[in-house]
This record gives structure tokens, C-alpha cells and sequence, in this order.
């Protein structure tokens, strides 16, 4: 299978900076944000999640169950190059250090379900079917339905969860499958329930969900990020650790830009790493996607030009026979689609 997205950049960027206490606009990326996750480096904070489908100042956080929040002065507005950040504490404290990280979505979606014939119930929110990512919300209805995502083919990974309470967020992750969930916001082993995704897996037009509440309370508003892999660009898949800090090397056809794993036969924290903070093997610094802790030196991964390496004999990343899955978006291919490799740091 041949790609087309020979700079992952395009799509996805990780962009550092350092908080003024006011009002500041952030404008290094290449695209329009449709999705910004921000985590402070150098203190103890939420990670702040916040998409143009729900629009700016509208907060939710990967570690916490809260319900969406209206924060004026955090996120203010999505920008052509960027973002811009009031004077809160979570996203712009004077002197922390912070790391964004972007995503681009763009193409407006709407299912009319009735008119349209696609999944038993309405949804809308923004698409890219060159990147394999989807911002979707809807309404839930507390039983089985299909919902819509606008991918054009099956998501691999599924962020999901009820918007308008206090929520798990539930993962569904391709090499689980529906019949298993685990949750974003938790250390939590894979679980078995067919009350999330219905024991279905997500087709080319729709993902099921059933009678959680968690992610389909009825008359809620619910979310879901959906990521469907892309050669060259995305890739979600598993590995097993070797226990070894010789670990064990996870292929993804392409230099990562961002790595988060998470180990699902027992507990363990939810992993994320990028190519920027710090920025060198073997010593890529990680954060916690369920935790409000400062960043970590510790269970680091080396990102190499065709994939990623554990350099941990740490239970989270790399226990003997331990069981993990992963989600990471490219920097650049291993190859351009004209054939030129792409070399490692």
C-alpha cells in the first residue's frame, strides 16, 4: 500500500513553550489544530484537551472522569498557524514549561442517520481521511446503536466517552477488540464487557456502542476520537516486553513523532513520549496521559527512523511477557513515497 503523507508535520506536531502569565498566541505549526492537548512539563497540572468540534475554552481532561468545562481564560481560540492561550494557570503559568501536542482534523462532517442510511444515530464533527483522524460528537440513547465517524475506513483506536457527566474515558484499540475496553484516564488492565462497543468492531462508515453510560448515557453528549492507521503516518498496534533494557524494538514503518503505550494485562500508567522534549536517545522524557504528575526521565523508548525501542526493563514498558498496545503518529516515513529514506537521529 502506497501513502501520500510524506511530512508528518502536516498533520501532527508537537510544539514547546514557556508560560507568560497573560495572554499568548502560539504559532509554529504548519496547519490548523482541530485537536491540542496540553500537558505542563515543569509542574503538576491536567492534561487539557480541547477541539474545534466542541469549540475553544470548552476543557476536558485525559486523567480525570470530569465533565466538559468552560474555562475563559484557558485555550481562547484555534488559529491558522496555532493557538492562543489566556492567563490560566493550567496552560500558561508565567515560567512553566509546557508541551502541545496537535492534531489536524478539518473537513467539516454531519450524518443525518434517517436521510443517509450510515449508523442508527446522528453524529457531526471534523475529518481527515488523508490523516485517518475524526473529532465526532453525538447524542447517546443508553442502548445499542452505531454512530457515524466519516473515516471512509475501520478506525484502529477509538478515544470515547459521555461529555456531559463525570466519565471514564473508554479506549477501544484494534489489538483488544470490541469485546475489551481500557480506560484513558487509569491504570486499569484491559477489561471484558460487551456494554461498551457492543463485542463489534468498527466497520468502514461506523463504530457500535451499547448501554454504558461511560460512553452512551442516555440523552448525554458524547465524544469520540477515532484514528484509523495511515502508512507511512500512524500506526496502532501491540508488542510483547522482553524484560531486557535491550528491549524489545517495535516497527512502525517511520521516524515517530509521538508514542503512547500502555500495558493491558495488569496495571500500568499510559506512557507518552515525543521527539521533542529533550529530543535525543535514550533519554526521551514521558508523561503520564492519566496522571497530573510533571514529566518523568524514567522508562524511556529510543525513536529510531523506522520505529521505537524500549530502553526500560520497567513493568510499565517492558516486563517479560508483558502485554502492551501503542498508538504513534510520524515525523516522517522510513521512506518518502518517491523512495528516499529517512535517517534515525
Amino acid at each position: 500500500m502506497a501513502w501520500t503523507i510524506n511530512n508528518g508535520k502536516l498533520y501532527f506536531n508537537t510544539v514547546l513553550y514557556t508560560g507568560n502569565g497573560g495572554t499568548q498566541s502560539i504559532t509554529s505549526l504548519d496547519f490548523a489544530p482541530n485537536w491540542v492537548w496540553i500537558k505542563s512539563r515543569s509542574t503538576v497540572r491536567n492534561n487539557v484537551l480541547n477541539d474545534t468540534v466542541r469549540g475553544a475554552t470548552k476543557n476536558l481532561f485525559s486523567n480525570t472522569t470530569g465533565a466538559e468545562a468552560t474555562d475563559t481564560e484557558t485555550l481562547t481560540s484555534f488559529n491558522s498557524d496555532g493557538f492562543t492561550l489566556g492567563d490560566s494557570a493550567k496552560v500558561n503559568e508565567n515560567g512553566t514549561t509546557f508541551a502541545s501536542w496537535n492534531w489536524k482534523a478539518g473537513t467539516s462532517f454531519t450524518n443525518d442517520a434517517s436521510a443517509t442510511g450510515i449508523g442508527s444515530i446522528d453524529s457531526s464533527g471534523s475529518v481527515s481521511t488523508d490523516a485517518g483522524f475524526s473529532i465526532i460528537t453525538y447524542t447517546g440513547t443508553g442502548s445499542a446503536a452505531t454512530v457515524a465517524h466519516g473515516l471512509g475506513v475501520a478506525p484502529k483506536m477509538i478515544i470515547n466517552r459521555t461529555i456531559s457527566a463525570a466519565k471514564d474515558w473508554i479506549t477501544y484499540h484494534a489489538s483488544l477488540g470490541a469485546t475489551k475496553f481500557v480506560e484513558l484516564n487509569t491504570t486499569d488492565a484491559a477489561a471484558t464487557s460487551s456494554d461498551k462497543f457492543n463485542n463489534t468492531d468498527p466497520t468502514s462508515t461506523v463504530f457500535s456502542i451499547e448501554s454504558s453510560s461511560q460512553n452512551n448515557t442516555s440523552g448525554g453528549t458524547c465524544l469520540a476520537y477515532c484514528f484509523a492507521e495511515k502508512k507511512g503516518y500512524s500506526k496502532f498496534g501491540s508488542y510483547t516486553g522482553n524484560g531486557n533494557a535491550d528491549g524489545t524494538f517495535v516497527y512502525t514503518g517511520f521516524k515517530p513523532a509521538f508514542v503512547m503505550t500502555k500495558r493491558t494485562d495488569t496495571t500500568s500508567d499510559w506512557y507518552l513520549s515525543d521527539n521533542k522534549r529533550n529530543g535525543f536517545n535514550d533519554d526521551n522524557h514521558v508523561f503520564y496521559a492519566n496522571e497530573s504528575d510533571a514529566e518523568k526521565t524514567v522508562n524511556r523508548i529510543d525513536i529510531l527512523s523506522n520505529g521505537f525501542k524500549l530502553r526500560s526493563t520497567g513493568s510499565g514498558v517492558n516486563a517479560s511477557g508483558g502485554s502492551y498496545i501503542y498508538m504513534a503518529f510520524a515525523e516522517n516515513p522510513f521512506t518518502s513515497s518517491a523512495g528516499t529514506p529517512v535517517m534515525a537521529r
